[in-house]
């Protein structure tokens, strides 16, 4: 199976995918006139007005975009990170900024999609996402698009967000505390199918108290460990740049790294890490109280600069000019060796604790896409019985191999993402034109007053 498993790897994560994925943001971007730069003061202000949101929809904007956090911030930005620059070498995070950046523009045109063409479900609940732009967007001819997207949408979440951070749990609690795998499995089980019980109002709650919490202690963690290594910084983004360009010898226990293997691993955790074109954060985006989707789109392109250019370059800094990605260790093994490197006796258990309570949010997060995802190919009657699936996969999860759910993960992505990217490209022209006419709104009622 893990043959079969790579080879398709190989093909989805192959150069059409990565410049569908980077060429689609960079698309959307130009398209949008450069708005999520333009605009990503006005964005901040929406976020911040989003606490308590206006119009219809389930919870506030602001805990939209913490629910689409907490299945982002997770993993990837301690373990995803640690593995592309173990993978790729340094210049993997160069590349995992260049899937920030552009995601920016894929992430505004998502939750704008989400939001405009959702739907109102049986029991009352707003649903949308890539399945429901698909289908009441683009013409009959395309529904089997929707309907892609929802599979593979329901089956990766067991990888990406259920057993990757399930075993990258149990993996560092082992290694920090010495607790057992299974009863970091069985504990996490238990803990996720509490909050799971309440459905997404819970979920967003939770999400809306751990993950700004959380995200602050880490980022102040790693600032402070780069504010003690100041002079080492300059030298680590020499190695970011040089080594995203050209090919890096081996040294020390790292094995060597093409150019290519450096935009592989850097897009590829990238996408892990933000997202962004995968899809999946519109799902929540679509739930959130708002009277306009462009309102909604400049709070969701906030997720990659959070995510990725803000928690992933400052783990992937730490990584670097602690030396340890020579070790030869990888995944959260090396975040964590790095930051016990800077900080003895304290970085390890501030990693350790970071990745459990993200992890922990992320099995909430993905728990919700894959139910949506679910929900729309059976039905309300299949949300039970996929709460049940989800929560006795945790244990599996954290006593499986690592390797071959990273490669599982990786490869349900690729056949995630593409029904999104092709629905994204197809219904731009219905992202510029609401977007133009919603700031064409905002000026004239600036000069009015």
């Amino acid at each position: 199976m893990e043959y079969y498993i790579t080879e398709l790897n190989s093909i989805v994560w192959g150069p059409p995918m990565l410049a569908l994925i980077l060429g689609t943001g960079l698309f959307l971007m130009i398209g949008l006139g450069f708005l999520p730069f333009r605009q990503l003061g006005y964005g901040l202000r929406m976020l911040w007005q989003g606490r308590v949101g206006s119009g219809t929809g389930d919870i506030t904007p602001f805990d939209a975009l913490m629910t689409s956090l907490a299945a982002t911030v997770g993993t990837g930005n301690i373990a995803g990170v640690a593995t592309a620059i173990f993978m790729g070498g340094p210049g993997a995070l160069f590349w995992m900024w260049c899937t920030a950046l552009v995601g920016m523009a894929t992430k505004y045109g998502e939750a704008v999609c989400a939001v405009h063409y959702r739907e109102t479900d049986a029991a009352g609940n707003h649903v949308g996402g890539p399945m429901y732009y698909i289908k009441n967007g683009l013409k009959s001819h395309w529904a089997w698009l929707g309907t892609a997207f929802a599979l593979f949408g329901a089956i990766a979440g067991f990888g990406i967000g259920n057993t990757v951070q399930a075993h990258s749990v149990a993996d560092i609690l082992h290694a920090s505390f010495n607790i057992p795998t299974w009863a970091t499995g069985l504990i996490l089980a238990v803990l996720v199918g509490v909050v799971l019980i309440g459905g997404i109002t819970r979920i967003a709650q939770v999400a809306g108290k751990l993950v700004p919490i959380m995200a602050i202690l880490y980022i102040l963690c790693g600032l402070l460990i780069l504010a003690l290594n100041a002079e080492k910084i300059p030298g680590a983004f020499d190695l970011i740049f040089t080594y995203a360009f050209t090919p890096i010898a081996a040294t020390g226990g790292f094995a060597g790294a093409a150019v290519w293997a450096a935009i592989h691993f850097g897009v590829a955790r990238g996408v892990f890490s933000n997202e962004a074109g995968l899809g999946s954060a519109p799902i929540a985006h679509a739930a959130a109280r708002t009277n306009n989707p462009v309102k909604q789109g400049v709070i969701a392109m906030l997720d990659p600069l959070i995510d990725t250019l803000l928690i992933c370059t400052i783990t992937g800094l730490v990584i670097i000019i602690s030396g340890e990605w020579t070790s030869g260790v990888s995944g959260a093994p090396l975040s964590m060796l790095a930051f016990e490197h800077a900080l003895p006796n304290f970085g390890g258990y501030i990693v350790s604790v970071g990745l459990v309570v993200f992890a922990f949010t992320t099995l909430l997060g993905w728990s919700f896409y894959g139910e949506k995802c679910v929900e729309y190919l059976f039905g309300l009657k299949s949300i039970i019985p996929f709460r049940i699936l989800w929560v006795l996969a945790i244990p599996i999860g954290a006593l499986g191999n690592l390797e071959f759910i990273w490669l599982v993960a990786d490869t349900l992505n690729a056949l995630m993402a593409l029904p999104n990217l092709i629905a994204l490209l197809l219904l731009s022209p219905v992202i510029f034109k609401l977007s133009k006419e919603y700031f064409a709104q905002q000026e004239l009622g600036n000069n009015s007053k």
